[in-house]
């Protein structure tokens, strides 16, 4: 059993790293298109990758006692239908980390955070899907 723990807190922490990078990646993309409906599209992309950074956070603090320091940044985004295509590969890479990490949670706490997370980027998939598509 403390196994199962031991990797879900790591996949925890690097969610977290990853939440903090894709907000900041998602943020630069916007300032790239005067598109509403895609400034849209990222708007509500990044809002919620910020919520999930700090919903995951606060579930670190509560399994390991600290918060997880200084994620790093990613490059911005300079191309906005590449920048789609690689949010695209990272929202659905976080789907399948957020099912594992469903499936094996610790803590009774931890479901809402991560079903939270898991639905939101579902939803994101499917918005840079479309902008990807389009441009």
């Amino acid at each position: 059993m403390r196994k199962d723990a031991d990797l879900f807190v790591h996949q925890l922490k690097q969610s977290i790293e990853d939440e903090y990078q894709d907000f900041h990646f998602y943020k630069s993309m916007y300032k790239l298109t005067d598109d509403p409906l895609w400034q849209d599209f990222l708007e509500h992309a990044y809002e919620d990758e910020k919520s999930h950074y700090e919903m995951l956070q606060q579930l670190h603090y509560m399994l390991t006692g600290t918060f997880v320091q200084n994620p790093k940044k990613r490059l911005p985004c300079y191309d906005l239908k590449a920048g789609a295509k690689q949010a695209l590969l990272n929202e659905l890479e976080s789907i399948e980390t957020y099912k594992v990490m469903l499936l094996t949670i610790p803590i009774a706490q931890a479901y809402n955070p991560i079903f939270i997370a898991l639905y939101d980027e579902m939803e994101h998939a499917i918005r840079f899907s479309t902008m990807y598509n389009a441009l």
